[in-house]
């Protein structure tokens, strides 16, 4: 599938049209240059989702964690970004997050491929000589 993101004012619309479309899948990695809007990307799938915290990319932290309103249930945001070596993931527990159930949307998936489950939802985020972006998945 592909949604097309035009401006920042229709990045909601956007993020309703990816909720609506992600099935039965939990885990959702995002791929994209630097720059091409995946955390604000999934920003706006939080917000649509119902959580009301405050959204922040979890860039220092590795991972944040949210609950959607008013189901209850966990979201887990992930940046892998500064991730030096694969065993900080493990150290971390990955596999608690990954295949407990719970929706996973990680960022810089690229440097732990090997460690994503084989169901996930690869998405990818391109920006458009227009500035508009393309979420394929």
């Amino acid at each position: 599938m592909e949604i097309k993101i035009e401006n920042l004012d229709s990045i909601r619309i956007a993020a309703r049209q990816f909720v609506d479309s992600m099935g039965g899948g939990n885990v959702f990695a995002f791929y994209g240059k630097m720059g091409a809007g995946k955390t604000t990307f999934i920003k706006a799938v939080c917000e649509e989702l119902g959580v009301g915290d405050v959204i922040t990319s979890p860039t220092f932290a590795i991972v944040n964690e949210y609950l959607a309103e008013p189901s209850g249930k966990p979201v887990y945001h992930f940046d892998f970004y500064r991730i030096k070596k694969i065993e900080e993931v493990y150290d971390m527990g990955y596999e608690d997050y990954f295949y407990s159930g719970a929706l996973c949307l990680i960022e810089w998936p690229e440097l732990i491929e090997e460690l994503l489950p084989a169901d996930a939802t690869r998405v990818t985020i391109v920006e458009q000589p227009d500035g508009s972006r393309t979420v394929s998945f």
